[in-house]
């Protein structure tokens, strides 16, 4: 983070596309427009940008007290899903003799183009606005040269044909994109399609994200791309199984489905004691969460299919791929980190999660409202992920 000599400095410069600085507590577009920007880093210059809050043009304070509601405001850009893929910040405040300032830090991201709201923000000089044409062209270039993560890369052999353009033109590109900016989208489909992570130009083919989230059939290119549910009459899996069914195809259709499933098949409503209210065995949000998560978690380099298995007592539900990046045993769920962040930007996109790095704790509470046991997580092997969650006696 930011010293107070170095703040100083910045103070004393003329607004530069490095920094942003802004008297107003409660200009919300104008905060998420300058972190996404940052973000960007369209000039490369491989630096944080500084969003002050509380400061004049000049440098000046305005006298502002900076409050706690305000710092955890501003932190929220963090998670919320304004932000897309969710940028890296950190938020500190700074006292002076004529006030305080709140102080953002953003870290230049790895995947660019990020977009707040949509709306894909840059800065270069005195210069604010959306991207063009060409300076979009520019982030998903810069984002190929640092591309690290598997649905990021080209899944090699595939083409466009492999791909249903149709579901990502309707389906995706609305949920995904300012109204504004898709109404002069002129550019060509592959364009589109690697501005969002989801074709790499350089090799020419879609990127695993795009096979994974719009391919006719994923399976061929990602065999473990499937979701294997399967309901037992006991406790075990040595007990008898009821029911079996298999999610597999793009996942921009699949996780519908999934959570149509989740209603009308996992989701009944009990009646606890004699003379009380109707409760479900199951809150609908900890199945949805949990699940989704697995989805985007998952490692799609094993062969192995992510299992959803339903027990008489409990449901579990198991992934390959142990936690990953910052995330350890020691802290999870407090931090967390993506294995595939052009999925999870997908999902967000499409309304399936409701923001980053909250899912585990909303499910958690979903569990205690409607008087379940809490959820067990077996989070120490390197290779599995796993979750049980009991139903409500």
């Amino acid at each position: 983070m930011i010293t107070k000599e170095e703040l100083d400095k910045l103070l004393s410069q003329i607004e530069q596309d490095r920094v942003e600085k802004t008297i107003s507590t409660k200009d919300a577009n104008k905060f998420g427009e300058a972190i996404c920007a940052f973000a960007n880093d369209l000039p490369d210059h491989k630096q944080p940008g500084y969003l002050l809050v509380g400061v004049h043009d000049d440098g000046s304070r305005s006298g502002l007290q900076v409050s706690e509601k305000l710092l955890q405001a501003l932190m929220d850009f963090r998670t919320d899903g304004r932000i897309v893929p969710p940028p890296a910040l950190a938020v500190a405040k700074f006292s002076y003799p004529d006030g305080e300032v709140a102080v953002v830090e953003v870290q230049p991201h790895d995947l660019p183009p990020v977009r707040y709201k949509g709306k894909l923000c840059i800065r270069i000089g005195p210069r604010k606005g959306t991207a063009n044409e060409a300076e979009e062209r520019r982030l998903t270039e810069k984002r190929t040269a640092f591309a690290r993560t598997f649905d990021v890369l080209p899944c090699k052999g595939s083409t466009l044909k492999d791909i249903s353009v149709d579901l990502f033109k309707l389906r995706y590109l609305p949920s995904a994109i300012d109204g504004e900016a898709l109404a002069e989208n002129n550019r060509d489909l592959k364009d589109q399609l690697a501005s969002l992570k989801f074709y790499d130009l350089k090799e020419d083919c879609p990127s695993y994200a795009g096979i994974l989230m719009f391919g006719t059939n994923p399976r061929f290119y990602v065999p473990g791309a499937y979701v294997q549910y399967v309901r037992f009459a006991g406790e075990d899996e040595a007990s008898d199984f009821e029911y079996e069914h298999r999610f597999d195809g793009d996942l921009t259709t699949q996780l519908g489905v999934m959570e149509e499933f989740i209603k009308a098949n996992i989701v009944k409503m009990v009646l606890p004691e004699l003379g009380g209210n109707y409760v479900a065995n199951y809150p609908l949000r900890t199945l949805k969460e949990l699940l989704f998560n697995a989805v985007i978690h998952k490692d799609y380099q094993s062969n192995a299919p992510i299992k959803f298995y339903e027990f008489s007592d409990r449901i579990e539900i198991s992934n390959a791929g142990g936690l990953y990046g910052k995330a350890r045993p020691e802290n999870f769920p407090n931090e967390n980190d993506y294995r595939n962040p052009a999925l999870a930007e997908a999902v967000k996109n499409l309304g399936f999660v409701n923001g980053f790095n909250i899912g585990v704790k909303a499910a958690q509470a979903a569990l205690k409202k409607n008087g379940n046991p809490e959820a067990a997580f077996i989070k120490d092997q390197p290779t599995s992920f796993l979750v049980k969650i009991y139903k409500r006696l």
